[in-house]
């Protein structure tokens, strides 16, 4: 990235771009990347439609389009002097990853940090070098589980909801963060709940439900909201007035 763009690009985790490639479309991809990283911008891509297909044949010196940055963000000064809990599932760990090296930038000003991730099989970890890193640090505590056991798998197995159950995170002075698939998001807002987390301080992301990232395609509308205006990150609170075949 040129020196002047990213002087002039500002961003926090949880905000997305719209990429798009000439004669192929554009889609929004939330930032992998976190703001304290310099000189460039990541974005993790799963090979699933036209668009995706295309960006996973660039090259180097390959043109693409890039509006943003797009939407709401997770609210890190809210966090400050609190326990974090992240939750997340296959792909969607692209702006969880964002967000944890954000916070790992500023460690001081944020206490207990739990982050709990998990994907169908071993094979579709995202970031692997830098889930063992982290689960060599002792400032932070890691649960990382598979669907189902393969490749000599050693740790946990099990669904997300599940695992969030087992650990049983504190909700003292905490606040929870959850992106993944929607069924991972719908079982495990009860779980937490459960464990004493009020609505106001459970967040998730809705980012798969977006497509033109300005409000006019209607995509993204759930009841009141736009998700790529109003969201893509919301509070348990705000969306449990609304009926659940609105989010889920």
């Amino acid at each position: 990235m040129r020196k002047e763009d990213e002087k002039n690009f500002h961003y926090l985790p949880g905000q997305f771009c719209e990429l798009s490639i000439l004669g192929k479309g554009e889609a929004p991809f939330g930032i992998a990347s976190s703001p304290t990283e310099k000189g460039f911008l990541r974005f993790t891509v799963n090979k699933v439609g036209t668009v995706t297909t295309a960006l996973h044949y660039l090259v180097e010196g390959d043109e693409l389009g890039l509006r943003g940055p797009l939407g709401n963000f997770y609210p890190v000064d809210f966090f400050r002097g609190k326990n974090i809990v992240i939750i997340g599932g296959g792909f969607a760990f692209t702006t969880l990853r964002s967000l944890i090296k954000y916070l790992l930038g500023d460690r001081e000003d944020f206490r207990d940090i739990n982050i709990i991730y998990g994907a169908r099989t071993p094979g579709m970890l995202l970031y692997k070098a830098e889930l063992k890193e982290w689960e060599r640090r002792g400032d932070l505590n890691i649960h990382i589980t598979v669907d189902e056991a393969k490749d000599d798998w050693k740790g946990l197995v099990g669904f997300v909801p599940a695992i969030v159950e087992k650990v049983s995170p504190s909700s003292k002075d905490a606040c929870a963060v959850i992106c993944g698939p929607a069924v991972m998001i719908k079982f495990t807002l009860p779980k937490l709940i459960k464990l004493g987390f009020p609505p106001e301080k459970i967040f998730t992301s809705l980012e798969m439900k977006m497509k033109c990232g300005i409000g006019k395609c209607g995509r993204c509308n759930i009841g009141r909201f736009y998700v790529c205006k109003d969201g893509p990150v919301f509070n348990y609170a705000q969306l449990e007035k609304l009926p659940d075949a609105y989010y889920f």
